[in-house]
């Protein structure tokens, strides 16, 4: 009877506890939701097609309405360069950290000497605890030299047929910068991940292939790859959710423009994340309190996306278990 009883009320904690997971994320959902209603309405649809960001007038005491909203005068409210800053950031990191951390993973997995496996995986993993604002002083002081002097210039060499890989490179600071930052920001978490994904294909799946006279790049290619591919995408999407809420690195080494549409790969470029971090103090002196208004509405675009990103990838990863 008492070990009913506690096992009743082991259920009903556990229970409490996962329901308070969903429970906080609606809080935080509408909590933003709520405080970005007032930008949302004075700027309309142009919120997020619009291109020019402007706090307006914060010290002149003079406002403007717009659709039924105060704000200071001069105050616009466009995101779309901040946006696209996001999401080309992201999709940088991506395309370059994939095939590193599948190619580590494979490497760790597969071909690694079992000591030397050990250190180099718990060097790997030890990556992901470096603090970020870390991460962006590396940036600055090795891969905006480095994309300035030797990487940029080559690429707008050898692909300068592509608009948007040709030139000018300019500083550094930009949109490649921030790219690669965040690529070694997540390749950690590509590569465990995909590690213990290959290391759990089952024994008699690797030793089947061999028996049917296959090499081991063979066997790795057609059996291990394969089964492992739910867990390499899973990961993936869990790498880009990362790099969509990076700030302080990306903030160093973005270029941190205003205003500014990208227009290579090189350009300098700003994100959701890094905006709100920038812009927050400046944001506190509008006495409207449309520029935090604002930047809630920023949070709020960004939550969304990160939301549609990831049950997006549920759907696919759940997708690839069935078949």
């Amino acid at each position: 009877m008492r070990g009913e009883r506690a096992d009743r009320l082991y259920r009903a904690g556990v229970g409490l506890l996962a329901g308070a997971v969903p429970v906080a994320l609606g809080a935080i959902a509408v909590f933003v939701l709520v405080d970005a209603l007032p930008a949302l309405r004075y700027m309309g649809l142009g919120f997020w097609t619009g291109t020019q960001w402007n706090l307006g007038n914060q010290y002149g005491g003079t406002t403007a309405s717009q659709n039924g909203v105060v704000a200071a005068a001069g105050a616009t409210f466009g995101i779309l360069p901040y946006i696209l800053g996001t999401l080309l950031t992201s999709a940088v990191a991506l395309a370059v950290a994939l095939p590193l951390g599948v190619g580590a993973a494979l490497f760790l997995s597969e071909y690694a000497p079992p000591r030397l496996r050990l250190w180099l995986s718990s060097l790997v993993e030890l990556l992901a605890g470096v603090p970020s604002v870390v991460y962006g002083l590396w940036g600055l002081a090795v891969v905006v030299p480095a994309v300035a002097g030797g990487i940029g210039p080559w690429l707008s060499a050898a692909l300068g047929f592509i608009p948007f890989l040709r030139g000018p490179v300019g500083t550094g600071l930009g949109l490649l910068s921030a790219g690669l930052v965040l690529a070694v920001m997540v390749l950690p978490l590509i590569a465990a991940t995909a590690r213990d994904a290959m290391q759990q294909t089952p024994r008699a799946l690797r030793e089947g292939a061999v028996a049917l006279g296959l090499t081991r790049w063979e066997a790795i290619a057609g059996v291990v790859l394969p089964t492992a591919r739910p867990a390499i995408f899973g990961a993936a999407i869990l790498a880009l959710g990362r790099a969509l809420g990076e700030t302080m690195a990306v903030l160093m080494v973005s270029g941190g423009s205003i205003n500014l549409l990208p227009t290579n790969l090189y350009g300098p470029v700003n994100t959701l994340a890094a905006v709100i971090a920038s812009q927050l103090d400046a944001a506190f002196t509008d006495a409207t309190h449309m520029a935090l208004h604002a930047l809630a509405g920023i949070a709020l675009t960004l939550f969304v996306i990160s939301l549609v990103v990831n049950g997006t990838a549920r759907l696919i990863v759940r997708r690839e278990g069935a078949a």
